[in-house]
């Protein structure tokens, strides 16, 4: 099965002049300091662990010394040969040239070098060999995973089986991997100074190796440089001998073919090539001019054949015939036309009329036919002069191959003559130069300031990474708070009942906890409301009370269904406590129970009827006989029996419905106490037959996807929905109640306080007292002072009032 998530943005209420106007998306100051209230613990929880971790790095960290020495590379250096730049330095270096020479600096080739010249092999820090043996947690807990599994926990040798040569050559080789991460060679800007810096837990080190790794660059140069020297000098003395040689057979060889065929040029060319020159450029025009009438046949052609009619003929636009038949055709056409609409279809005019549109159109076909095959025919002459023109190169071509057959091997004998001449005085310059420069050579770079021997530790920067840990534990912490906000899928207030489900928030009951030591003496919230009236639970209910009384100022509201999206919701506790709360009012208020599976109504009544609601339904019994009073209030229960038979359809009988009506004329109010709307299908007819629905969600509990299907459910039965109420909420946990009036501060000595859970059940109040921790939340409902008459309760009166 796959679940499907929602994800909703905090956002606030604006209220102002439009008081309906709501902006669901405005993540204002507001929103963000709620969530930073409700998420501190989490953000708290998050800044102390990456602060933590970052100091204990910090800490921990073997301080690390840095040095640098700085290279500049000399770009007025003169070549000491100039043979394909195969011995210039850096001059006029490029960015890509500079790059590579970045790169040669931190190459393995030069740095093994240095590691050979500074014996690094005998550096504990560059062979681990020689470091102390310090197991960290990770490789411990290794071998005693594999101990415990019963694996080879003894320590392997990385050397077996390998020479003392071998040996030491991996050992020397790990020294350069180490070194390699150790140096860091770059650029600075775009100068042509490069820097060298070393990494070393000592600062002498680090400034000895910056300082061998420029000059080991400077000295492999050099080397480099007088090696291709020594080469070239001896590849260009052959080279030399062997091209003086060359060029004078060469000659010799140009001088007897021309004496042997007597080929003779005017103005570099012959005559034949010159007329092959114009005829080309001839057949050239010409092919051009065979598109041309191709082109425009074959177009006209396929307009023809797709019976575009002359209309669509391009190549006819400008033929004055085709005009004026046009005009003819559309004088013609007009007096059809009006001939229609006077005469009928045998009507000689008529049929004349027609006939001259038959023949005009017959003549404009006769003349869009002569223009194509003036175009084929114009098509045919160009291609026969293509073609003659094509013969004429032809003959020229054969006559020229013959002649240029002696012409093509005197050209090669000259080229292959000149390029011997030029390469032997090439070669002979530059072995000149190459003596002559030989001692000049000089490295292509220059140490601009050697390493100095730091003072103070390059890592770590305490200061810094303190700082940065702060704010990465302040980006996580919000980040986790950010991201538990977002999957919060629960309803917390009244706020997201308003908003995230576009219903009528009526209330909040705070929590009542029944449970005493070791769950001895428990209770239920309706008990408490008896023995508390003034308590700040029994006020939240006299405001629910409040609401349904005034739900509806045009007419009285009698029947309430209480409902909820899911069991466990405290729907039947409030039920059963709202029920009493009007009944001690002094109104006549009759509970039913509606919950067929589990009849908590009537076990939390404490009944143990053996007649009831179905019983009467089916004419077992009498109504009178099947209502019971309840044992602390006025309150009448309609209970459900424990024994009795539940058919599949109570509530969509006729009987039911007569019942309703029956009992509208006993009692001011009835409330029915249903069964889940996502489980049951009883509680959406019900819903749908009563003069409103309640639908209690439970604070923090009940998810946002269930309470809006239930409300889509209730809108699909055509339920009047009075709106939704909080159940159950949590008044010590502030962080996440956040309704403006919450705290109660304006009634707090209208309350009495609630009952404590004691060592062996709940413990009434000594003397009523001011309550300094009122509900959390509540609705108060403005009532006109003309209504306020309907309230029979004194409380409910200041409440209203």
């Amino acid at each position: 099965m796959t679940k499907s998530y929602t994800i909703e943005l905090p956002s606030s209420v604006g209220s102002g002049g439009n008081s309906g106007a709501q902006d669901i998306n405005l993540f204002d100051i507001k929103s963000l300091m709620g969530m930073i209230y409700r998420r501190f613990w989490l953000i708290f929880a998050g800044f102390i662990t990456v602060f933590g971790l970052v100091a204990y790095m910090t800490f921990t960290q073997t301080p690390t010394y840095r040095a640098q020495a700085v290279i500049q590379l000399d770009t007025n250096q003169i070549n000491v040969i100039d043979l394909g730049e195969l011995f210039s330095g850096v001059g006029g270096a490029t960015t890509s040239v500079i790059d590579t020479e970045v790169r040669i600096i931190g190459s393995r080739t030069l740095l093994s070098r240095v590691a050979q010249e500074q014996n690094l092999i005998q550096d504990p820090e560059f062979n681990w060999t020689l470091q102390p043996r310090k197991e960290s947690f990770v490789s411990s807990a290794r071998k005693t995973v594999v101990g415990l599994l019963g694996g080879d926990t003894s320590e392997k040798d990385p050397f077996a089986g390998m020479t003392p040569a071998q040996k030491e050559n991996a050992l020397f080789e790990g020294a350069v991997g180490t070194l390699m991460n150790k140096v860091r060679v770059g650029r600075i800007g775009t100068t042509y100074l490069l820097t060298v810096e070393v990494t070393s837990t000592s600062p002498e080190t680090a400034a000895r190796l910056a300082n061998e790794v420029a000059e080991q660059y400077r000295v492999q140069q050099l080397e480099k440089k007088y090696e291709a020297t020594r080469k070239a000098t001896e590849w260009l003395l052959e080279r030399v001998t062997g091209l003086r040689d060359e060029v004078e057979e060469k000659e010799q060889n140009v001088e007897r073919f021309r004496s042997e065929t007597g080929l003779l040029e005017a103005q570099g060319t012959t005559l034949t090539e010159q007329q092959i020159a114009f005829l080309t450029g001839q057949r050239g025009q010409a092919q051009i001019e065979v598109d041309r009438a191709r082109a425009r046949y074959e177009s006209m052609r396929r307009q023809i054949d797709s019976g575009a009619g002359v209309e669509g003929v391009s190549e006819v636009i400008n033929s004055d015939l085709i005009n004026s038949l046009k005009t003819q055709r559309s004088e013609i056409l007009r007096r059809v036309a009006e001939l229609e609409t006077r005469v009928g279809d045998r009507h000689p005019d008529l049929i004349s009329a027609r006939n001259e549109v038959t023949d005009i159109e017959r003549q404009m076909n006769a003349e869009m036919n002569r223009i194509a095959a003036n175009l084929e025919s114009d098509l045919q002459v160009a291609q026969a002069q293509l073609n003659s023109i094509q013969g004429e190169i032809g003959r020229s071509t054969s006559q020229l191959r013959g002649n240029n057959v002696s012409l093509v091997r005197l050209r090669e004998l000259e080229r292959d003559a000149e390029t011997s001449r030029v390469m032997l005085e090439e070669f002979l310059a530059r072995s000149k130069q190459t003596r002559e420069q030989d001692a000049l050579i000089t490295a292509d770079s220059s140490i601009l300031s050697t390493a100095s021997v730091p003072r103070a530790p390059a890592s770590p920067r305490v200061f810094f990474n303190l700082l940065l840990g702060c704010i990465l534990g302040v980006v996580i912490g919000a980040a986790l708070a950010v991201v538990t906000e977002l999957f919060d899928a629960n309803i917390s207030t009244a706020e997201d009942v308003e908003i995230k489900l576009g219903a009528n928030p009526i209330g909040s009951v705070p929590l009542i906890r029944t449970a005493g030591f070791l769950g001895l003496g428990q209770t239920s919230p309706a008990d408490v409301l008896v023995e508390n009236p003034l308590s700040a639970y029994a006020e939240s209910i006299r405001y629910l009370r409040a609401a349904i009384a005034f739900s509806d100022l045009d007419s009285e509201t009698k029947t309430v269904a209480i409902t909820s999206s899911l069991p466990d919701e405290g729907k039947t506790s409030l039920a059963l406590s709202l029920g009493r709360m009007s009944a001690m009012s002094g109104s006549r208020t009759l509970v039913i129970d509606g919950d067929f599976r589990r009849r908590q109504l009537t076990e939390m009544a404490g009944l143990k009827p053996e007649t009831g609601l179905v019983e009467h339904l089916f004419g077992a019994c009498q109504l009178s006989d099947a209502i019971v009073k309840d044992r602390k209030t006025m309150l009448d229960i309609l209970p459900l029996s424990l024994d009795g038979h539940t058919p599949h359809d109570v509530f969509g009988t006729r009987a039911f419905d007569e019942l309703l009506e029956r009992l509208r004329s006993m009692y001011d109010i009835i409330l029915i106490d249903t069964g889940p709307l996502l489980l049951m299908a009883e509680a959406r007819v019900v819903a749908g037959k009563v003069d409103k629905a309640i639908l209690v969600v439970r604070w923090r509990q009940t998810t946002r996807s269930a309470a809006r299907q239930s409300l889509t459910l209730l809108r699909n039965f055509n339920a009047d929905l009075l709106g939704v109420t909080l159940n159950m909420v949590d008044l010590d946990r502030r962080r996440h109640h956040r309704d403006p009036g919450a705290t109660y501060k304006a009634y707090r000595k209208y309350y009495q306080m609630e009952a404590k859970p004691g060592l062996f059940g709940w413990s009434k109040p000594k003397s009523p007292k001011p309550n300094t921790k009122g509900p959390k939340s509540s609705v108060a409902v403005q009532v006109p002072p003309s209504k306020a008459s309907k309230l029979t309760d004194p409380a409910d009166r200041i409440s209203a009032e």
